[in-house]
């Protein structure tokens, strides 16, 4: 953490909500990883609803920490250099053109929602699609190469969007203009 945000007391400021949200992530990856999570439904109509799901591999979930994550750096971003100072970075009118920049940087913190929650969503559903398949056609010794791979990608995808939102907050909070 200090690496990316440069000061020792910007890493302990923001380490609680980064280490809040890569615990709450792992823990999300990993609990499609134990026995009975996928495998038992229940019958509605014609189909087969799973009892119970990994919460990332249900995109509502991913989509509501996106949006979590994309405001607290929005909010540690207005409290750490002010409000219309990081507001200043969306509606700028010096020029056509860091008023469309500002417009470009608008749009792109919807599309870190989209980014963050579906990058999650994805991989962590597939993984247990793989699971599910491989445990009903191979059910022993077959899975278990692929479950330490699941056990490595929750890890991974964890880091990821903790970084993520670390980097953003770093961005969000530095004192320069220019990117």
């Amino acid at each position: 953490m200090d690496s990316v945000l440069g000061n020792r007391e910007l890493s302990l400021r923001y380490m609680p909500i980064v280490g809040t949200v890569f615990i709450l992530i792992l823990t999300s990856n990993w609990l499609g990883l134990l026995p009975f999570v996928g495998p038992l439904t229940v019958k509605e109509g014609l189909k087969s609803v799973p009892l119970f799901r990994s919460p990332s591999s249900d995109l509502n979930f991913t989509i509501a920490l996106a949006i979590i994550s994309v405001l607290a750096v929005n909010i540690f971003g207005s409290v750490t250099i002010g409000l219309w100072k990081h507001l200043g970075k969306f509606f700028n009118f010096h020029s056509p053109i860091d008023f469309f920049t500002g417009i470009l940087e608008f749009v792109s913190e919807f599309i870190k929602i989209i980014s963050f929650s579906f990058r999650l969503f994805g991989n962590v559903f597939a993984g247990e699609v793989l699971l599910t398949i491989l445990g009903f056609l191979v059910p022993y010794a077959v899975p278990l190469p692929f479950i330490a791979m699941e056990i490595f990608v929750g890890l991974v995808q964890a880091f990821i969007f903790s970084m993520l939102t670390l980097v953003f907050i770093g961005m969000a909070v530095s004192h320069e203009t220019a990117h």
